[in-house]
Parts: structure tokens; sequence; C-alpha cells
């Protein structure tokens, strides 16, 4: 079992059957129809204009962020976020877009009142800022939709784009238990990643505005993102968009019981109750540690105190896992 992300998840019988019936063409001349109807799918399934599909969620955020800033200009983002922290500088090596990070608060959220004073002024003393970044999920907890409100309105008063990265964004959906629509409303682009909870081998999809998707399809060209029969990757995100959004709230329940379960032993503390797929710990390190190597004799595997559910740990794996924890309490409590 492994509990380090979602990120590992493989590939069900069913969808590798799928990729292996999926039709190929070259996707750099447009003629791959499996790409085609994936991209057609995401910006349907988000509700905008136009999609590309590419190889990860770092290359979506960039050219989210390439596509709509200049060299010079800046985008806002949380400094704990992927996009700011986890992604290699690239908006700012490859593209001379400066980032100005802020703090998240304990909901995952910006702050509204600072972002706004973080906006620079008209003085060419000053980077531009052009584009605000959210996270949702951010460390497996939603945003909330009226905050997605407020800040929205905080864009228009600024005049400012609107990018989220949603690598995650279906928990969230699903977690509030409505239409994905209506969070990306909210955003210019949204980056969506097929290889967490929806368990796709590989890749994202950037959706947005028509005509800022074919500048991001020619920026990821520049960035040696043209992929030629990459059908039968994108036939693994047709079938996860059509198969395992529902089941995302497996994940949350087993998330809840392993919670649960944990909090009630002697020696376990939790950061927070869970609200996704996330069940955040907060152990002492040197506790934590032994707790690991001992997980590890077990053949579960985690790299830290985020223990991430997903479609490959099953409720009786929950279990085995909570059955884990329990011997290692009676014996170092």
């Amino acid at each position: 079992m492994d509990l380090r992300s979602d990120t590992v998840t493989l590939p069900c019988s069913e969808m590798r059957q799928f990729m292996f019936d999926s039709p190929l063409g070259d996707d750099v001349y447009g003629e791959d129809p499996s790409v085609n109807r994936l991209q057609e799918l995401a910006a349907e399934v988000t509700g905008k204009e136009s999609a590309l599909f590419v190889s990860s969620g770092t290359q979506s955020n960039l050219l989210a962020v390439l596509s709509q800033c200049d060299r010079g200009d800046e985008y806002i983002a949380g400094q704990e976020s992927h996009t700011y922290q986890f992604e290699a500088g690239g908006a700012a090596v490859l593209g001379a877009v400066q980032p100005q990070p802020l703090p998240f608060n304990d909901r995952g959220e910006l702050d509204l009142g600072q972002v706004a004073a973080t906006v620079k002024p008209n003085d060419f003393h000053f980077a531009k800022t052009k584009l605000l970044c959210l996270e949702n999920t951010q460390t497996g907890r939603v945003l909330a939709m009226d905050y997605l409100a407020d800040f929205a309105r905080l864009a228009a008063k600024h005049g400012l784009r609107k990018h989220l990265d949603g690598a995650r964004a279906f928990n969230a959906s699903v977690k509030l238990s409505i239409n994905i629509k209506e969070i990306c409303a909210y955003f210019d682009t949204i980056s969506i990643c097929l290889s967490k909870g929806l368990a796709a081998p590989v890749g994202s999809v950037l959706v947005g505005e028509r005509t800022t998707i074919e500048k991001a399809r020619r920026l990821r060209k520049m960035l040696g993102g043209g992929m030629r029969q990459a059908g039968i990757l994108a036939a693994a995100g047709i079938y996860a968009l059509e198969n395992n959004i529902e089941r995302l709230q497996l994940d949350h329940e087993n998330a809840v019981n392993l919670a649960n379960n944990l909090c009630s032993l002697p020696g376990f503390k939790l950061l927070e109750e869970p609200q996704t797929n996330m069940v955040l710990l907060d152990l002492p390190q040197e506790r934590f540690l032994a707790l690991s190597a001992w997980l590890a004799e077990n053949d579960v595997t985690v790299s830290g105190q985020r223990w991430v559910l997903h479609q490959d740990v099953s409720g009786d794996d929950v279990q085995r896992i909570i059955d884990l924890c329990t011997l290692f309490s009676s014996r170092t409590a």
C-alpha cells in the first residue's frame, strides 16, 4: 500500500483496454481523434470553450502563466502552492514572469485584503500584476464557493486574470456535491490533473477561452510538449473523466474512516479533520519516523505526515493500516 500521493495510482484493467482500443493519429497535426475527443470532453465537462492535453500539471500551470502574462509581468500565488514552490521556478526561468508569493490561511485561502494590497500600482518601478492563482483543493482543503466569488470580484476590480491549479478540483466538486462547472466559472484558466485521483497514468488538461488555449498550444510546442500518437494516453483521460469522478467519494470516506480511528489511538494526533482524500498527521518528528519505519516493515509506504487515499487503497487496506497503527500505539504510547 502506498499513501505517499494519489499520483501513484495505476490504470485499472478496463482503462488499459480502453487505451489499447483507442484510435490514434498525429496530434501535432491535430489528427489524433482520441486527443481531440479528450479535449472536447474536458471543455464540455468544465464549461469552458477549449482545452489542451499536456504531459503534466507542471506544464499545464506553466502554460497558463505564460499564455496570460508577458515578460516583466507578475503573478500572485500561495507561498506553499505547487505553482510557486514545486515547479522549478518555470514561469520566472522560462517566461521572465515574477512570482509574488503570499501565505495561505488554515483554510487554504489567500487573504483577499493582502492580495489587494500586493497588487502593484501603475508605476514603472514595479512588475505589472497580471494574474492571480489559487489552488483547489489545497492540501486537501476545499475552497468555499463564497470565497471564490469574492476572489473573482477582487480580480475584476483590478483587471486581473484568474488561474486555478485544480489538480484535484474534482475532489472539491465531489466534496461540495456540485458540478465542477460552478468552480470553473470563477476562473479564466483551470489546470486539471488526470493522473491523481482520476487514476490515468499520465497527463493534465488546461481549459479556458479559445484564444488563450490557442496561445498555450503554441507555447506547448515551444516547450517541446507536442506529442505525436498521444491518443493512447489521452484515451486514459477520457476513461477517467467518464468513469472515475464519482468514485472519488470513496477516497474521501476512506480518509474519514482512517482519520477517525487514528485520532482515537494514544500517541496519535491529527492536524485537522480531512475534507477530501488526505489525512494530515501532527506527530513529533521522532515518533513519526518510528511509525514510518514500522509501516515500511509491513509494506505500507508513506513519505511524510500527509497520507493520501486513492483508488488503489481499498476499505480493507484502510483497516489494515488502522490495525498496524493500533499495534504501534500499544507498543510505543
